[in-house]
């Protein structure tokens, strides 16, 4: 005989996750739509006809694309070596992985600051070998650098959402592929990867929205030197800008493309799971 909560129950356990959803997402951005058309929406305008948002815009749905891709990618490969380890090995390795989810962004842009800047470790190293540490030392203050800057905690991130269903894959399957003439590389794209997809799909749109709206590695390691949406925010409430309302504006529209991002990660999850 099954037993149904009642709706006081039910609504008792939903309670704190609505009043935290209320306290720190509906009423920020509520506030921050208040500050946008505190100047009667003109903000909206000159937004629009800033060539830099624009720029911004495209920078940031590009690294936003680029890097998450990346990342699913070097994830997909770790989660799968991961599956094959022994339990203990697995969890120990597991927890060395995660631990640049521990770390701020400023701290990632510093070791790598210190590990591939124009004075960086293996900057100095590849100068024995007669490279130039003023054009190696210059990579990571690249937008490919920020890239990989970013690739170091999104990849963590694609492996904790990938490998339990790659733990959970019926490996037979792959066995009876391989027993019908398919090759690994075959059984492994026409059979595990439809399977795990919709994790694939999550993991993807979960890093998308993480460096969509990064900032604190950005700021530390391009400045202003790449142009990306949460630096053009920046830009429009340091001491050299101050327009709040176009800053309202913009915030807006990095919150809505990362609510976006995350919406098409879920819809196209549901739908493959069901």
């Amino acid at each position: 005989m099954s037993t149904r909560a009642s709706t006081s129950t039910l609504a008792a356990f939903a309670a704190p996750g609505i009043v935290t959803l209320c306290l720190f997402f509906l009423v920020p951005v509520c506030a921050v739509l208040v500050g946008a058309v505190s100047d009667g929406g003109s903000a909206f305008v000159r937004l629009a006809a800033d060539p830099v948002f624009w720029n911004g815009l495209r920078g940031t749905l590009i690294l936003g694309t680029a890097a998450p891709l990346f990342s699913l990618a070097i994830g997909f490969c770790v989660a799968l070596t991961l599956s094959r380890l022994a339990p203990g090995l697995r969890t120990a390795a597991l927890i060395a992985i995660s631990l640049p989810l521990t770390f701020s962004g400023l701290i990632v842009a510093y070791g790598f600051i210190l590990l591939l800047g124009r004075s960086g470790f293996v900057t100095l190293l590849l100068a024995e070998l007669g490279l130039d540490p003023a054009v190696t030392g210059a990579f990571i203050f690249s937008p490919i650098g920020l890239g990989l800057a970013y690739s170091y905690y999104l990849v963590p991130r694609v492996v904790l959402i990938v490998l339990p269903a790659i733990s959970n894959f019926d490996r037979n399957q792959l066995i009876a592929a391989r027993s019908l003439g398919a090759g690994g590389t075959r059984a492994l794209f026409d059979v595990m990867l439809p399977q795990i997809m919709p994790s694939l799909v999550a993991a993807f749109c979960l890093t998308s929205a993480v460096a969509i709206g990064a900032y604190g590695t950005a700021l530390a390691l391009v400045g202003t030197q790449v142009n990306i949406l949460p630096l053009v925010l920046y830009s429009k409430v340091s001491e050299t800008g101050t327009d709040l309302p176009a800053a309202s504006a913009a915030s807006l529209v990095l919150v809505a493309i990362c609510a976006a991002v995350v919406a098409l990660g879920e819809a196209v999850g549901g739908r493959r799971k069901s």
